[in-house]
């Protein structure tokens, strides 16, 4: 039986909470991606702080679903729009360091988006590189060993899809 995703996200936030751990945080990714010969390609951005090569992420705004929180992220990171999943692909943590000095665990759904056009000009296009590359290209260049495996998994799903 699958577990309604707020729901379970409630629950792990309580237990973390009883055991003394600090807060979780919540944000979202989309995980766009696009058909090519002989499989599929994953889109990654670089990070506006570090230039690390992430996926497009951030934080769900009031009344947004998760699924469009990953598709606008998508759009003003990496200038991308199509179809996204409306449930998502997994999730890893990953520790986020704030403005303020301050670091937060944060977990991060995973929502596939379908890319069906790229813009040439778009909101952070000043402040990131985008490249698309092959799922196990993508795993190698991400630093989260869950994002690495979920990319993977991701991956080979498609490519069972396509054949």
């Amino acid at each position: 039986m699958l577990m309604n995703p707020v729901y379970h996200n409630h629950l792990v936030e309580r237990l973390r909470r009883l055991f003394g751990a600090s807060a979780c945080r919540l944000q979202v990714a989309a995980l766009p991606w696009r058909r090519a010969a002989p499989g599929i390609e994953i889109m990654l951005i670089t990070s506006r702080d570090t230039g690390r090569w992430v996926l497009p992420k951030g934080w769900p705004e009031e009344a947004e679903r998760l699924c469009e929180t990953a598709a606008r992220e998508a759009s003003e990171e990496a200038g991308l729009s199509g179809s996204v999943e409306t449930h998502d692909a997994g999730h890893y943590y990953y520790t986020k360091d704030l403005s303020n000095g301050q670091q937060v665990t944060c977990e991060v759904l995973v929502y596939p988006l379908e890319v069906r056009k790229v813009a040439e000009k778009w909101k952070e296009r000043r402040q990131r590189t985008r490249r698309w590359v092959t799922p196990s290209e993508a795993a190698r260049m991400v630093n989260e060993p869950d994002l690495c495996r979920l990319i993977i998994a991701f991956g080979a799903a498609q490519a069972k899809v396509a054949a």
